[in-house]
């Protein structure tokens, strides 16, 4: 009995820490999912320092994201970057120089975020475009381009963004934002956006 009642508690034991190391390990997964969404991404145009540790012939302090997204890289060739974020590119070179190097370490560091641009045009003070260095909104982009001309319809502005291989159109109400009404409006800016006050 006391040799059943034991194996029943192990078992519960073993079970119990299970359960509780795969839920954990959930969440650490979800924490690294998170974090790569809100990673950079390396867009065409970009200027790459990528340097593989101990391997000078492996490593460059300026390559340039072409326009068909993809760098030239020693012996690996072409290869794709843009979309990617510095992480998952260190890893694709790392594996791609495996086969020439016993155990490469790659760091891939932005060293010119060319790509991350919005741009405001319209009835605004100051129209063009303007760097995405942080999580830009759509109300901070006003205040860049210095707010609205006297003319400025403020309840018809429009947001373009390429999503999905799609031309996709926001309809944003700046009197809306403003007074508490939408915040959902005040969307979170991406590389490429343009913003239109008509």
């Amino acid at each position: 009995m006391k040799k059943t009642l034991c194996l029943i508690l192990a078992l519960t034991f073993v079970m119990v820490s299970l359960l509780a190391y795969a839920q954990e390990k959930k969440q650490n997964m979800t924490v690294i999912a998170e974090t790569m969404v809100n990673e950079y991404q390396i867009g065409i145009g970009d200027i790459l320092e990528i340097v593989t540790w101990k391997e000078p012939d492996f490593t460059r302090e300026e390559v340039l994201v072409r326009t068909d997204g993809k760098i030239s890289f020693p012996l690996i060739n072409d290869f794709p970057a843009a979309g990617l974020s510095p992480m998952e590119l260190k890893y694709n070179i790392e594996k791609g120089l495996k086969a020439y190097v016993a155990h490469p370490v790659v760091t891939v560091h932005v060293r010119n975020p060319v790509s991350q641009k919005v741009y405001v045009l319209g009835e605004v003070k100051r129209t063009g475009e303007y760097p995405l260095v942080k999580h830009l909104t759509v109300l901070q982009a006003f205040a860049l381009a210095g707010g609205f001309t006297p003319w400025a319809s403020k309840k018809e502005i429009i947001l373009l963004r390429h999503e999905g291989g799609k031309n996709k159109i926001y309809r944003i109400n700046y009197k809306d934002i403003t007074k508490g009404k939408d915040f959902s409006q005040n969307l979170k800016l991406r590389a490429d956006d343009t913003i239109i006050v008509p």
